[in-house]
């Protein structure tokens, strides 16, 4: 289930506060931060952004 666009306008990422890019549509279901230095990836369950670090992945 992809997350609101209006939502995804006004996230940013926890850890390094840069925005983030919808990847709700793939599989699995991530929100991405657009940061060069950070990158982490921040799951989406049920339509639901988790943006805990502690659950954050990062790039391969």
């Amino acid at each position: 289930m992809p997350v609101d666009a209006s939502l995804i306008q006004i996230l940013a990422c926890p850890a390094c506060h840069a925005p983030l890019e919808d990847r709700s549509a793939a599989d699995p279901a991530e929100l991405v931060c657009t940061s060069g230095a950070c990158g982490l990836a921040y799951p989406v369950r049920d339509g639901i952004p988790v943006l805990l670090v502690d659950e954050a992945v990062r790039p391969a």
